[in-house]
């Protein structure tokens, strides 16, 4: 028997999904829930083998929430019954692993195809979706270019943070946050912060930011010939900005981005391509040598140099076997070393 999980707002709408759940064979509805917070104590308690989720309920952030369902239980099946057919919507909960998105629109009749579809094993995509997600793709817009801020805002966004919350973090009234968030969307031509998100998930690239911008020079557009694109891979919060702000007087014209963890930086250098990526050997409980082998993996033009406050002669060692070209002590690292590190590894 198929345990189903039945997730949605609205009663009536909750009572036309049962319905056609109790005309598949050995399934059973075991709980209706209507909000998020209730959604995730279910999965703890009941454990279903099926979930069919509406992603508008209360409470509930549609990629987020997804993704960590998808994490702690990567066996169960997850249909999504929306009303929403905006591709970003739609794109999103795929790469969260969704194994279907239905229409609310569509006959009962095409419900009951979709959900023994996914129980098959199969993806389903109500068909008015697929000309959006299959057909011919436009030409992508130039990668917008943001103000330092403007990055930084996103970044707040992208881990969660409501505008009050963003608003504290950054000392900015609430008014100027949905400020610069309504030309941020503007400029990404999104129209909310899950669009927004889903952006950046599909463009990490758009969070790099430019030298000169770093040193607070105005900039009409992005230069047509940056020199270079650098990545910096730090869990220091603290020591990121350092090093970007130098960075930014070494290299003004060249286009700086960071990361925090290994899969971020793997993420972002198979967009970016970087010439160069710093990256320090112990980043929390994660590996900076592992991580400078997956940049390689993906990225195997970039020149890479390991940065530790820990000069460790294993370190050397291991860092140079894992493709780095150079290994410099953190507390060497000022304007002169950095531009003639640069001067002497970038051709």
């Amino acid at each position: 028997m198929i345990r189903i999980l039945l997730a949605d707002d609205h009663a009536v709408v909750r009572a036309g999904i049962r319905k056609v759940v109790e005309e598949i064979p050995d399934l059973e509805v075991i709980a209706e829930v209507g909000d998020g917070p209730t959604l995730l104590e279910y999965l703890t308690l009941a454990q279903p083998n099926f979930l069919l989720v509406d992603i508008s309920m209360p409470d509930f952030d549609p990629i987020r929430n997804i993704t960590s369902i998808r994490s702690q239980y990567p066996e169960m099946k997850i249909l999504v019954v929306s009303a929403y057919d905006d591709e970003f919507y739609v794109h999103g909960l795929l790469g969260a692993g969704v194994d279907g998105y239905h229409l609310k629109d569509q006959p009962l009749s095409d419900l009951k195809l979709a959900i023994q579809r996914v129980l098959a094993g199969e993806r389903w995509i109500s068909s008015p979706l697929l000309s959006k997600l299959v057909g011919e793709r436009k030409a992508s817009p130039s990668t917008p270019m943001l103000t330092s801020r403007q990055s930084d805002i996103l970044r707040l966004l992208q881990n969660g943070l409501d505008n009050q919350n963003i608003a504290l973090e950054m000392d900015l009234s609430v008014k100027t946050i949905e400020n610069h968030l309504t030309r941020i969307y503007r400029q990404l031509r999104v129209q909310s912060r899950l669009e927004a998100v889903n952006y950046l998930s599909q463009h990490p690239e758009v969070l790099g930011v430019i030298g000169q911008e770093l040193r607070r020079k105005n900039l009409p557009s992005r230069p047509q010939a940056h020199e270079f694109s650098i990545l910096v891979v730090d869990d220091n919060q603290r020591y990121l900005r350092q090093i970007q702000r130098i960075l930014a007087r070494v290299c003004p014209r060249a286009t700086l981005y960071e990361a925090d963890s290994i899969s971020a930086a793997q993420r972002l250098s198979q967009h970016i391509q970087p010439r160069l990526a710093f990256v320090d050997v112990v980043m929390g409980e994660e590996d900076g040598i592992r991580c400078a082998r997956r940049i390689k993996t993906v990225s195997e033009h970039s020149r890479i140099i390991m940065i530790s406050a820990y000069p460790d002669r294993e370190f050397r060692r291991l860092s140079m076997e894992a493709g780095a070209v150079a290994f410099l002590d953190k507390k060497d690292l000022d304007a002169r070393t950095l531009r003639q590190v640069i001067d002497d590894i970038v051709v």
